[in-house]
This record gives structure tokens, sequence and C-alpha cells, in this order.
């Protein structure tokens, strides 16, 4: 009688085999068929919880000529030909592309398809490629893949881009009629710490096959670094929004003190509240707007988000929080003037932890940059509770890709926002605006009045100009610091005692 767990060696032997380096084949032999084994969630379990028991084996640096010295306009016209999707053709609804290795993204990612339970490598094929005019040997190694890109099949037979899983633990998506923008990470370990950061990274990937009709593809991934090894398993289910339902199970290898769970990244070269780049033609160069929360006490707070001057790191306390993310709140191609990165049409990125979190705090980090291809602007969930080496943690939580989330808050919200130099050379002045339905309400706005505080510092000669048909309200001040070199600011509008708008959160820095 053969038992399960012999089963399950077996199958542990082929996976690991699906990532270790010494499978791949040497550049002067080319690569055997990889043998098909069983496959179940819980072979990639057991995969990781056996590989964070071993001390961490980098991956191997072996990209070789002509790839690892290509500019970056060479690697970029590298692509993947438009017969040589993974299931293109087949009616399944999804499909995906191999990516190459280069300068930019030279780890080796090793990629399974998983049919009827049954996983099988795809081996490298040069075949797969155009090389866009660059020279190549007539016969390669297999040297693995960068990652890869899922594509979703749209009326008419045509296929748009879903998903991109490249680099380290990113990943990225969007909605229908948008392009991509903001990414994702599977993984945050020490960012911005003065330890210095560490980039796990998705060593192996299995995509199952869909049956027919399915809505949802199923990748699953394993994720190593020198701290931690874990695995993840991740839905996509393509709509309005595209929602990704992310599952991962962590084995650390060392104490953990500092770990990102849900973590996403954007750019942001310049905006309406730090112009810095007066010489530009367009009046704002961001794909994210600002980081909204719904905290688990039901408050929704907006904080704008900046190129700074330095780096500056905020942390948002909260307990079991009921969702967070960084936004694109305006979409109107006048508040960017870019034909053609169109700012407009990045993704809003929306989280809901699935299940309870406990205490931790939402980190904002905001990076100076120069460049608007710099994702600068990086936000996680950081729990209070180090994850002890040896001990298995666990965490589940929903991705909205989208135009809009799917709540939003049921106060007024934040509609714009704009710095600049105020009546006296050392005051800077703002302009908040809010807007809702709740400003029509003639019960609702009696008594309307803006709650402004600000530490340190001062505000000064506060203005409301209050519009119920626009459904608009307007809060202008002087923000005086008093030779500080930031101060905290905190902005909501109250009638009466209570909330009638989402709190408005904002650090203004010298």
């Amino acid at each position: 009688m053969v038992e399960r767990r012999d089963v399950l060696r077996a199958a542990l032997g082929a996976l690991a085999a699906g990532f270790s380096p010494a499978v791949r084949a040497s550049a002067d032999q080319p690569a055997a068929p990889a043998p098909a084994s069983p496959f179940s969630r819980d072979n990639v379990l057991e995969l990781a919880r056996s590989l964070a028991k071993k001390p961490f084996s980098p991956p191997p640096n072996d990209l070789r000529e002509p790839f690892s010295g290509l500019s970056y306009e060479q690697y970029v016209a590298i692509k993947t030909r438009p017969d040589a999707a993974v299931w293109s053709g087949e009616n399944k609804g999804f499909s995906f592309e191999p990516l190459h290795r280069g300068p930019i993204f030279s780890t080796p990612v090793d990629l399974f398809v998983v049919e009827g339970g049954i996983t099988k490598r795809i081996a490298y094929d040069q075949n797969l490629f155009d090389y866009g005019g660059l020279k190549v040997p007539d016969k390669l190694p297999d040297m693995g893949f960068s990652g890869f890109r899922v594509l979703r099949a749209q009326n008419g037979g045509t296929e748009a881009e879903l998903a991109l899983f490249q680099g380290a633990s990113f990943y990225r998506a969007c909605a229908p009629g948008q392009t991509l923008g903001a990414s994702a990470r599977g993984l945050s370990i020490r960012t911005a710490d003065p330890r210095g950061e560490e980039f796990p990274v998705f060593r192996t990937f299995w995509i199952e096959k869909p049956a027919l009709g399915d809505n949802a593809l199923v990748i699953h991934a394993l994720l190593d670094s020198q701290s931690v090894a874990g695995a993840y398993r991740f839905t996509l289910r393509p709509g309005e929004a595209t929602i990704i339902d992310t599952e991962l199970t962590l084995f650390p290898r060392a104490d953990l003190d500092h770990i990102g769970i849900a973590g996403l990244a954007g750019a942001s070269l310049f905006t309406p509240l730090d112009r810095r780049r007066t010489d530009d033609i367009r009046p704002a160069v961001s794909e994210l707007n600002g980081l909204q929360m719904l905290t688990g006490a039901n408050e929704w707070i907006w904080r704008p988000i900046s190129n700074r001057n330095s780096l500056q790191l905020s942390s948002f306390v909260d307990a079991n929080p009921k969702g967070f993310g960084c936004l694109m709140r305006n979409r109107d191609i006048a508040s960017y003037q870019d034909d053609e990165q169109h700012w407009e049409r990045r993704p809003s990125l929306w989280i809901e932890p699935l299940g309870e979190w406990g205490d931790g705090s939402v980190q904002l980090v905001e990076i100076p940059s120069e460049s608007e291809i710099n994702q600068n602007i990086i936000a996680y969930w950081r729990p209070k509770q180090a994850l002890a080496a040896g001990k298995e943690a666990r965490f589940a939580y929903r991705q909205f890709w989208c135009w809009e989330p799917p709540t939003r808050p049921p106060l007024a919200y934040v509609a714009d926002a704009r710095g600049g130099r105020g009546s006296a050379p050392k005051l800077r002045r703002f302009v908040v605006v809010f807007a809702g339905e709740a400003l029509s309400d003639p019960a609702r706005t009696a008594s309307l009045r803006p709650v402004l505080t600000t530490s340190p510092g001062a505000a000064n000669n506060i203005r409301m100009y209050h519009n119920p048909p626009a459904k608009t309200c307007r809060v202008v001040f002087d923000l005086d610091p008093g030779g500080e070199t930031f101060c905290e600011l905190r902005l909501v509008l109250q009638s009466g005692d209570d909330p009638i708008s989402e709190t408005w959160l904002y650090r203004w820095t010298s």
C-alpha cells in the first residue's frame, strides 16, 4: 500500500528540483524535459517549511552574454511571441506569457503548469521569444524566466494584460481600460530600516490551468529570503475590478520584528501639494493621490502622498484594520496633461484583511526621488508582534485593483488639496476641498465647522467656504511652522460634535 507520506515525499522531491539551479542545463547541453509530478497546495507548504529549516542559498547569478550586457532599450525589445502564450487559443479565458531574463530582471524563476493535479515545468525555449534584432546563439541553455504576464480574453477574441509577476516578490494588476501602475509586494522586510532592507524573491510559480468557464486563475508561489521562506496562493478574479485574494504562510528562519504585509508601492514626482519641479509642462506627475485607511474603530482617514526633500516615515497605529490602500481619486487628464503616461488611468489598489490582524500599524514611506519611474511611495501593514524563528504565521487579504474601491466613506471625502506660499514669507497656505452628498443636506450642515489641529506649529486665518449646490466645502488656512522643520496637520469637518467628513492628515516638511 502506498501511503500519503510517500506520495508527498516524492512530490516534494520533484517540486524541489523545480527551483534548484542544479537541474538547469549547462551552456553546452540542452535541457531535458522535466517529469510530471503530483501537486497540491500542501506540497508548497511542505516545501516552504522544509526550505526554512536549511540555510538560505541565494538564487544563482548565472545570466550570461549577450543578455547580461543589454541596454534598457535592448532588453525591453525582447518580446514573447504572440502565439507563444500558454493556453492561447484554448478558450480557457486566461493565458500567460513567460518573460525573458535580462539585466533589469536577472533572477531566474521557474514556472510550472498544473493540470488535473499534475505539475510540469515549462522549459526555456528560445523560440518563445522575438529578440528584437538582437543576435543570439543558435542554441541557448535552459535559463529559466524572469516572471510571467497574465492575459485575459476579451470580447472579440483579443487578449488584454491582467497581471504581471516579475522581479523579487513584486506583482501588478489592473482593471479593464487601465494601464499598469502601482505594484504589490509578496513580503516586505525592514523597509526604510537603518539595519537595511531585505528583498525576498519568488523562486517558483505553479499556475493552475482553469477549467472551461472558470472566471478565476489560481497561482501558487514559493517565496525565499535570508530570513524567511513562504508559501503563497493567489486567486485572480477579473471583472470591473481585478480582485486578487492572497493567502500566505510564513516560515521564519530568524526572528522578524519588522515585516510588511500587503505592501504596495507607487511613483510620485510632484503634486499640487509639493510642486518641487516647477519647470515642467505637466501640473502633476503621480500614479497615486493618497493613502486611504478605514481603521478598526471605523474612522476614515485620507493622507495625501508627497515626494519629499528627505526620507519620511509615518506610522498609523491601529488594531484589526478594515482596509487600506493607495488610490487615484483624480482621474481628470487635465490634472496631469500627459498623453503618453496617462497617469489618470493607473489603478487604485485597495486592500481588505481576511480575518483579524490584531495590533499593528499602517506604515507609509515617502522617499525623495528625481525620476518619475521610481516607485518612491510605499505602504504596508506592520504587525506589532514579531514573528519568532521556527513559528509559522498566516495572513490573508483581498486586493482590489480598480477604478474605484468597493467601499467609500459614507461621509464627505477629500476631493483636492493644494499648498503654496502664505501671506507672509514664513507662512504656508493650504486649501482642502471636501465633496459629497452630506454637504448638500441643510439639516446635517446647520452647524458645520472645520476642526483643524497642528503639532507643532499653529494654524491661522482659517476660512470655510461651503457651497451646498455644488456639494463642496473648501477650507483655507495658513500654517505657521514656528521655526520647526515639520508639522502634523489634522482636519475634519464636523456638524455639532459629529464628523461629517473623513479625516485629512498631512505632514508638512520644510
